[in-house]
């Protein structure tokens, strides 16, 4: 099956109304507060530096994954526990990645907090959301408070968002 079609309605109408996305070694292959160093440029031929340049780049899939939800109209959060909150904002917009994110909640401490603040701010249910993150603590963490998780482990790739969404929607019909 495609990645589009598990977002059409093949799903049994069970789509998650907001996916949200870690950052470190999720969307991108670095930690930002210790990996890269501030500020970030993009240079004329569209690649991204850091100070000591260093490139700076996505995992191969993330950004078609991005633009791909966000044309099924889908509603995407970005949550990260960095220990440096306005590197990863900066590099969200020097990669033009912030425009995909309705909701971002960047800083340090349990994303317990984050999810929290996505519930507030939507009024999307945790039962309604779908999360990707690399690290096993926070899966385990978020999935307590009812929200479908998966953890990604290379990074985000297209494989990996399907078995999410067959995930959420397993979970949703029982």
């Amino acid at each position: 099956m495609s990645m589009s079609s598990s977002l059409d309605d093949r799903s049994g109408g069970f789509r998650p109304k907001l996916i949200v996305f870690d950052l470190d070694f999720t969307l991108w292959p670095f930690w930002v507060d210790t990996h890269v160093t501030v500020p970030f440029t993009r240079k004329s031929n569209g690649s991204v530096v850091d100070r000591n340049g260093y490139k700076i780049k996505l995992y191969d899939e993330s950004l078609a994954i991005l633009e791909l939800l966000r044309s099924k109209g889908m509603c995407m959060a970005a949550a990260s526990r960095t220990e440096d909150p306005p590197a990863a904002k900066e590099l969200l917009k020097v990669l033009d990645i912030d425009k995909y994110f309705s909701y971002k909640e960047i800083y340090p401490g349990s994303k317990v907090s984050h999810f929290k603040k996505f519930a507030q701010a939507s009024g999307i249910p945790y039962k309604d959301m779908l999360f990707f993150d690399d690290e096993e603590r926070n899966i385990q963490e978020i999935s307590r408070l009812g929200v479908t998780c998966v953890l990604v482990e290379r990074g985000m790739k297209q494989a990996v968002l399907e078995n999410g969404l067959k995930k959420f929607a397993t979970m949703r019909a029982r």
